[in-house]
């Protein structure tokens, strides 16, 4: 039966949902409080990572967000801050980082993976995507030290009997694979079930396949409250008027928390944020790849190649620490012989907000206490790779179908 649906969130979330929501036969409306073109889908690395099966709780990181925490300028940055909502996350984050945990996450992120990464390759033969840049070259993990490839060559390893294929490169085989630049590394493993793709070019795609299909889309307006009735959702107040509809999607990213407030949910979630620079000069690179060491992602894409990294739990703001953005030049060019990266490349950096979760994984399911509202947030670094899987599941759930993977383990309502 065809239903009114809401989505609240114009990210790729939002949109992938609102994009299965309709196919679905259901009429979809977005709503957005920003003018839908900043942000995290818009600066992120660009990667389906099917092969980035550890969680960001895992041990050891609590030690490093302490040992990094007055260092402003450090790959993980934790702001110090009395705020209940951030020790409460951190608590839960700590909970999560143990190696059972992350044991029991690692097949959960490869098969959400898996499956959003086949939802792409099938969004490339729709016409409507002719013109998607996307591409299966897999993904570079370089590494400068023995320390980080000995540690990156486990996770191969726990990759590999996770069905995930992978090789071992010398600087000879890095030279055979990145054949446009010279890379400073002592060796990389290179993960065959990645892919890369351009987000802007994406994005802009998406939306005007979107409008093309009915699906109404209502920027720079706000949700502020909401109308309750026993155990559902009866009407939405935005910054503008009240709506109804028979289903709501709640997609706002690292806002999500405090909207969920209004629905007397406490879905523990932190704005990481991320920084971007992009070169339009040439680079010649030519692979997507991860330069350990300094804890950055590095793209080529239409046009441009993307430097991005960093992971700042700073609250939510859009402030540009120049630090940040000078280390992920630093960075990049520490690994790539001849690397010149523009001043104004670094002076229009831009930065995303991701919403993390405490273990990992994302929030996507239904609420008990109201029957009409799905939670589609929580994907922290995976946000871009899982939007297709996360809207054809919410997709599913709407609409009453057996969802295409047992989705329990990222229920909105779990324990830490």
């Amino acid at each position: 039966m065809a239903k009114k649906v809401v989505v609240i969130g114009g990210g790729i979330i939002g949109l992938c949902s609102a994009y299965y929501l309709q196919k679905e036969g259901h009429q979809v409306t977005v709503i957005d409080k920003s003018s839908m073109d900043a942000g995290a889908s818009y600066v992120n690395a660009g990667y389906l990572t099917p092969s980035h099966i550890i969680p960001l709780a895992s041990p050891g990181m609590i030690s490093k967000g302490l040992k990094y925490m007055f260092n402003s300028a450090s790959p993980f940055y934790m702001k110090p801050r009395l705020d209940y909502d951030f020790l409460k996350w951190a608590w839960a984050f700590k909970k999560s980082s143990t190696p059972k945990k992350v044991d029991k996450a690692m097949p959960l992120i490869r098969d959400i993976n898996l499956l959003s990464r086949d939802l792409y390759d099938e969004l490339k033969t729709d016409i409507a995507f002719k013109d998607f840049h996307y591409e299966r070259k897999g993904l570079l993990m370089y590494f400068q030290t023995q320390k980080e490839g000995d540690h990156e060559i486990k996770v191969a390893e726990s990759a590999k009997r996770l069905g995930l294929a992978s090789s071992i490169l010398d600087m000879e085989g890095i030279s055979k694979v990145e054949t446009g630049i010279s890379v400073n590394a002592l060796g990389a493993v290179h993960y065959h079930c990645d892919g890369h793709t351009t987000p802007l070019n994406f994005m802009k795609l998406l939306k005007a396949n979107l409008t093309k299909n009915g699906v109404k889309i209502l920027k720079n307006e706000a949700v502020i409250d909401f109308k309750i009735t026993k155990d559902k959702i009866k009407s939405i107040q935005t910054t503008t008027t009240n709506y109804h509809f028979d289903e709501v999607v709640l997609a706002t990213g690292s806002w999500s928390g405090n909207l969920a407030k209004k629905l007397k949910l406490d879905l523990r979630i932190q704005a990481g944020k991320g920084y971007c620079i992009d070169e339009l000069n040439p680079t010649n690179i030519t692979m997507p790849a991860i330069l350990l060491e300094a804890k950055m992602a590095v793209t080529p894409m239409i046009g441009f190649t993307r430097f991005a990294g960093t992971m700042e739990f700073s609250g939510i703001n859009h402030q540009i620490n120049k630090k940040r953005v000078n280390a992920i030049a630093d960075g990049a060019k520490r690994f790539y012989n001849g690397l010149q990266i523009n001043r104004a490349s670094s002076a229009n950096a831009s930065c995303g907000l991701r919403p993390v979760s405490p273990d990992g994984l994302p929030y996507i399911g239904r609420v008990k206490h109201l029957n009409n509202l799905s939670i589609a947030t929580g994907h922290a670094m995976m946000g871009w790779s899982l939007g297709p899987a996360t809207g054809k599941l919410i997709a599913e759930l709407i609409s009453d179908k057996v969802t295409s993977l047992n989705i329990s383990s990222y229920s909105p309502l779990r324990t830490f």
